[in-house]
């Protein structure tokens, strides 16, 4: 099944909080997703994936035994698009932040991604889409977030993958009494290109005449499909 990281919308949110009380102890209001994605609607992105499921057979399956992969299913957006991982993020709106001199800045409320789509690299990706948008978008100077000492996969993620810095230690951070790593990237859109992590040799300029850099592959393939 093909996966698909895109931008978050207001359709999205009842599956992102579903996925996030699904993995996640620390969880939020509906309003307050809205409140994200309403609020900065280039900051959030959404991994999703397709199955089977037509829309000429909807009707069916939501009255039959297959109802779970409806849109009665919150896992589901839509018929045959399922949501598997999300990344919730914002600009930093404290008033007191205005006033710093880094006062465009953002933050990472909540990355989640649902347990049979681990390991497949979605987490890092989310991450990567929502830090680039922070940036070209919002124009965040850096970007903040919070994760739990015991969280050592989110931890390895955040530091040794994007190269998050651990400003400190915030003791007794989270509701039940765990501490919490506060760390800190620094934002630099050109690094953050999208290209830059797609694991490609060749880049295009939008400028070069595609069909004329190999002028000869494209004879050969004009020959090769005369009739």
């Amino acid at each position: 099944m093909p996966i698909t990281i895109r931008r978050a919308t207001i359709e999205d949110m009842l599956c992102m909080q579903n996925a996030n009380l699904h993995n996640l102890p620390e969880n939020y209001l509906f309003k307050y997703y809205m409140y994200h994605v309403l609020s900065w609607p280039e900051a959030s992105f959404v991994a999703t994936t397709t199955d089977d499921v037509g829309f000429g057979e909807f009707d069916e399956l939501a009255a039959g035994a297959n109802a779970s992969r409806c849109k009665c299913d919150p896992c589901y957006v839509r018929p045959g698009e399922k949501l598997v991982g999300y990344v919730l993020a914002k600009m930093n709106d404290d008033p007191a932040a205005a006033q710093s001199q880094d006062a465009l800045n953002g933050h990472i409320t909540s990355l989640s991604v649902m347990r049979t789509y681990r390991r497949m690299g979605l987490a890092e990706k989310l991450m990567r889409q929502a830090l680039f948008a922070l940036s070209e978008v919002y124009k965040a100077n850096f970007v903040s977030l919070h994760v739990r000492n015991s969280n050592r996969a989110a931890l390895h993620l955040y530091r040794d993958t994007l190269e998050f810095e651990v400003l400190d230690v915030e003791k007794s951070y989270y509701l039940d009494g765990e501490d919490a790593y506060a760390m800190k990237k620094v934002l630099d859109t050109d690094e953050l290109q999208p290209a830059n992590f797609q694991r490609g040799v060749a880049q295009d300029d939008l400028e070069t005449d595609l069909l004329q850099e190999n002028p000869e592959l494209l004879q050969e393939g004009i020959q090769k499909n005369k009739v």
